[in-house]
C-alpha cells in the first residue's frame, strides 16, 4: 500500500509517517520546501505550492490513500492577516488536490482528512458527538474554519473517493505542540489554571492519534470521527494533574481571562473555549485507546 501525505513533516505527519513505515506502508509526501525532498522507496517526496496551484502530479502515482493535514498552525497570534491564512491554508490545499484529480485516471480511494473539535461551540455542559448539528452562522472564528474546511473536503466524494474526517481534540506530545508550552510555566513553579478553569479540554496522546489515522485508513471507513481520548478532563484538573506528574507545586491563583486577551488577543480563546467531545463512535468500530486517561499519558511523555 502507498498513501501519500501532506503535512508529513509536522507534529502529527511524522508520527503517521513512523506508523507507516512500522506497517510496511510506502509514503509519498508534499512539501512546498524544495531542501526537504528525499527520494527513498518507501518514503518519496514531491513539491507543491498551494499558493501558486502549482503540484507535481507524479506524487499521485500508484497512490491507495491520501491522509491530508496540511494547514497552518492556530498557535499564533490571529491578526486579520493571520486568520485569512488559517483558512487560505486549509481551503487552498484541498482545492489543489480536488482541481489536480479531476478528469485524470488515478488509483485513489479513499481521503481521510485533518479536521478539528473547534467545529463544536463553546459549552461547559454539551457532551458533543459526530452527529451534532452544526449551526454553520455561528459567530466562533474557530467554528467557521473547520466548517469551510471540512465542505472543502467532502468535494473529494465528486471523484468517486471515499471521505473520511478526523476532528482533532488537544494533542499531547513530548516532541512538541501546546503540552510543552503548558509544561514551561508548571515546571518554573508557576503554573496555574485559566478563568475558572471549569472549561473542558478534550485531550489525546498523539500515538493514539495517528493510529486512529491508519485505523480509518485501514478499515475503509467514512464520514467524521472525533479524535480524542475517551475521558475529557476540566482546565483546573488538566494542570493539577500536570504539577503531579512533573511534582510541581500549585500555589498561584487562576489567570484571568482579560489578562490573556491582553497577551495573546483573539487567540486568547483557544485556552478559554471549552468542548467536552466524545470518543465513542471510533471505539464501537473496534479501536482500543492505549492512553485512556491523562495521568498515564502524561506520564508516557514526560517521565
Amino acid at each position: 500500500m502507498r498513501v501519500l501525505i501532506t503535512g508529513a513533516t509536522g507534529l502529527i505527519g511524522g508520527e503517521i509517517v513512523k506508523l507507516c513505515h512500522k506497517k510496511d506502508i510506502k509514503v509519498n509526501y508534499l512539501t512546498t520546501s524544495k531542501s526537504k525532498l528525499q527520494k527513498e522507496a518507501n518514503y518519496q517526496g514531491f513539491y507543491w505550492n498551494p499558493q501558486t496551484q502549482e503540484i507535481d502530479n507524479d506524487c499521485f502515482k500508484d497512490v491507495d490513500a491520501i491522509i491530508h493535514l496540511a494547514g497552518a498552525t492556530v498557535s499564533k497570534r490571529w491578526t486579520s492577516n493571520y486568520k485569512k491564512e488559517i483558512l487560505n491554508s486549509r481551503l487552498e490545499t484541498t482545492q489543489l488536490l480536488v482541481n489536480s484529480l479531476k478528469g485524470e485516471t488515478h488509483t485513489i480511494k479513499q481521503v481521510v482528512s485533518a479536521s478539528a473539535i473547534g467545529v463544536y461551540p463553546d459549552s461547559l455542559i454539551n457532551y458533543y458527538d459526530e452527529d451534532f448539528k452544526i449551526n454553520k452562522e455561528s459567530a466562533s472564528f474557530l467554528t467557521q474554519v473547520v466548517n469551510k474546511w471540512e465542505n472543502a473536503v467532502d468535494a473529494f466524494s465528486i471523484l468517486n473517493i471515499t471521505v473520511s474526517k478526523v476532528r482533532i481534540g488537544l494533542v499531547l506530545s513530548n516532541k512538541g505542540g501546546a503540552l510543552q508550552e503548558m509544561v514551561k510555566p508548571v515546571k518554573l513553579g508557576i503554573g496555574a489554571a485559566f478563568g475558572d478553569g471549569k472549561q473542558w479540554q478534550s485531550w489525546i496522546h498523539l500515538n493514539d492519534l495517528a493510529n486512529i489515522f491508519l485505523f480509518v485508513l485501514k478499515n475503509n471507513l467514512s464520514g467524521s470521527f472525533n479524535g480524542v481520548a475517551p475521558n475529557p478532563v476540566t482546565n483546573q484538573e488538566f494542570t493539577k494533574n500536570l504539577a503531579s506528574v512533573l511534582n510541581k507545586p500549585l500555589f498561584l491563583p487562576n489567570i484571568p481571562k482579560f489578562f490573556m486577551k491582553l497577551v495573546l488577543g483573539e487567540m486568547h480563546k483557544l485556552l478559554f473555549e471549552s468542548q467536552r467531545v466524545c470518543s465513542k463512535k471510533i471505539e464501537t468500530k473496534g479501536f482500543n485507546f492505549k492512553f485512556n486517561n491523562l495521568e498515564p499519558a502524561l506520564i508516557n511523555l514526560l517521565k
